[in-house]
């Protein structure tokens, strides 16, 4: 029996494989238990150490990756407050030049104002002249229409000026 075990070549390495699995078992066991002894602390130290070191560069990479983020998100913010004091500065200077137009057109309307008074003031004066003119024409006429009808008599001798003037308080009363 153990020679047809022998010829199957089988049975023998699953044989071996079992006894090289216990035999590596056993000696990890009493390895474990005599390092865990004699373990020095300063090796904890270092593992801890390198532990941290793993978790600071970590730390340090998404920070710098932070930090980039925010010089991108500052150049843009930089861009857009440049382009906005420009806008500004190009609205200031567009405000100045209204003011200096209004400015002006306040001076010519100031300018006009006092013109067209000027001018209704004149028109005025001769609307007075006109009533006045008028008003001697009709005198003018109303005496050339006396003398044609005859109530007014003037004679042009110096000697019937007397005369017409006690003409006219007669015909006056």
């Amino acid at each position: 029996m153990f020679e047809d075990a022998l010829q199957n070549p089988f049975y023998i390495g699953a044989g071996a494989f079992a006894a090289g699995w216990l035999v590596a078992k056993i000696s990890a066991w009493m390895g474990r238990r005599l390092t865990s002894a004699q373990r020095d602390p300063r090796d904890d130290r270092i593992r801890s150490m390198e532990a941290d070191l793993r978790v600071a560069r970590s730390e340090t990479q998404k920070a710098q990756a932070a930090v980039e983020a925010q010089k991108k998100d500052l150049a843009e913010l930089t861009a857009k407050s440049e382009e906005q004091v420009k806008t500004v500065r190009e609205q200031l200077a567009e405000i100045n030049k209204l003011r200096v137009d209004l400015k002006a057109s306040v001076r010519k309307t100031h300018e006009l104002r006092t013109e067209l008074s000027d001018r209704a003031e004149e028109n005025l004066r001769s609307t007075v002249r006109l009533r006045d003119v008028e008003t001697e024409l009709s005198v003018a006429r109303a005496s050339t229409d006396l003398l044609s009808t005859g109530v007014l008599d003037y004679n042009m001798d110096d000697d019937d000026e007397a005369d017409e003037t006690s003409q006219i308080f007669k015909s006056g009363s």
